[in-house]
């Protein structure tokens, strides 16, 4: 007979191993850094310029950042930050380098699904990074308790308190208070004050918002972290609920985003958990975009569907019985959308129930799934065994093709992400315009 000993004797040894196998993977000290990037790479894959007109700016104004020189003088590498500032410095044709940024705050994309293995995390960050090499400032929230984005990131030290579950009992002190505050009399309050919380939740709740947020090893990519120990928030936040009948649970994430400067960030991407609780809804309610992924097989068009209808069913009884709190909470129902777009993951071309796969999907589905698929490649495969993207890895540790066509296939996906963030954006834009 085995018990719960047996799972924590389990966990420690794959801890044990997660550790050597960061140890060979990332810099000595077990810290992750982020690979320079060759000219080739900025002049084809960032600035969309020849490699010699780049080098012949690059020769011209020598107070711009010249990278470091192989020992061969046949390629110059440059850091990320020394990208940006190329960016910000460089012009070609009276063009700027820089990316479109239309005004407000910064767009919010869910990347969520019901199926586990569909590759959300996998779609998250490689979003994060393509956008981060375009010049695009990148806030994560990783959403789930296992974690992989966090250690994607290069994080692998993470207090509860400083994931979504921290920022949902923040959220819980901010709004008891408020409810609170709404009444002349505060004995009329049939809920409890944030003092009236246990003690832990109050401690959490003492915390400011920019608490939350942890650098990563790329210098324009934030992340709200996660651990494993995040995953008590559903067990909690049902505890949280029943002291404070009143509270909406649902908009602890968009009242917590409401409050960074609208010029922190230029997109904030979700990575959600495989299941539909407290974790995943907050994802929603406070999402522009839903990015669904699915893989090619059956199985996972039957978890997509099933997610689909839990997800809607979840989300009008939030409408309906949150109509009358809403509105004082700052949250306007029912939640509405800029767009959903279901992206097909895992997709060999040449595989003809892959191709019959996605002709039903768009069947079902028409215009809503997005064109480009995540194609399954070599680098593509690597990218989970050595926690690296396709943009991480360098391409001089496998063919120069086999990169390229695996940073492609992530590049025409991004190009699509990208087009659906910029019309919703453009859209919120204007909308705030014409109010005004």
């Amino acid at each position: 007979m085995r018990d719960h000993n047996d799972l924590l004797n389990m966990n420690e040894r794959s801890l044990a191993q997660q550790a050597a196998v960061r140890r060979a993977t990332f810099s000595p000290g077990e810290v992750k850094e982020l690979r320079p990037f060759s000219i080739w790479e900025i002049s084809q894959f960032m600035f969309d310029v020849p490699a010699d007109t780049l080098r012949k700016k690059l020769a011209e104004d020598t107070s711009l950042p010249q990278g470091l020189t192989e020992e061969d003088g046949r390629q110059r590498w440059f850091t990320l930050a020394e990208i940006s500032e190329l960016r910000r410095r460089l012009r070609f044709r009276g063009k700027s380098l820089s990316p479109e940024r239309p005004k407000g705050r910064a767009m919010r994309v869910a990347v969520s699904n019901f199926k586990g293995g569909v590759g959300k995390t996998v779609v998250a960050q490689h979003l994060a990074h393509a956008a981060a090499l375009d010049g695009y400032r990148i806030l994560c929230v990783d959403f789930d308790p296992q974690a992989t984005l966090t250690h994607s990131m290069g994080l692998t030290e993470v207090k509860e308190w400083h994931t979504v579950w921290g920022i949902m009992c923040r959220d819980l002190c901010r709004e008891a208070d408020r409810f609170m505050e709404s009444y002349d009399n505060p004995e009329d309050c049939p809920y409890p004050s944030s003092e009236e919380l246990p003690e832990d939740v109050r401690s959490i709740g003492a915390q400011r918002f920019q608490d939350f947020i942890q650098k990563t090893c790329w210098p324009t990519i934030d992340i709200i972290p996660s651990c494993a120990n995040a995953a008590f928030v559903e067990f909690a936040s049902a505890q949280y609920r029943s002291l404070h009948k009143a509270w909406s649970f649902f908009g602890c994430m968009d009242r917590y985003l409401n409050e960074l400067p609208d010029d922190q960030y230029d997109i904030i991407i979700f990575d959600c958990p495989p299941a539909i609780g407290y974790q995943s809804l907050n994802a929603a309610f406070a999402a522009d975009i839903l990015y669904i992924p699915s893989g090619p097989g059956y199985w996972e068009y039957d978890s997509t569907t099933s997610y689909l209808g839990q997800l809607g069913d979840a989300m009008a009884d939030i409408s309906e019985g949150f109509a009358e709190l809403a509105p004082d909470a700052g949250i306007t129902l029912p939640k509405r959308f800029a767009d959903i777009r279901l992206l097909m993951t895992r997709y060999e071309a040449t595989n003809p129930l892959h191709i019959a796969m996605m002709e039903a999907l768009r069947n079902v589905f028409g215009d809503d799934v997005c064109n480009n698929p995540i194609e399954m490649t070599r680098a593509v495969e690597q990218s989970g065994r050595f926690q690296m993207s396709v943009y991480e890895q360098d391409y001089r540790q496998m063919t120069r093709e086999t990169w390229k066509r695996a940073r492609q296939s992530f590049d025409r996906a991004y190009d699509e992400f990208l087009q659906t963030v910029l019309n919703a954006w453009r859209s919120n834009a204007k909308g705030k315009e014409s109010v005004k």
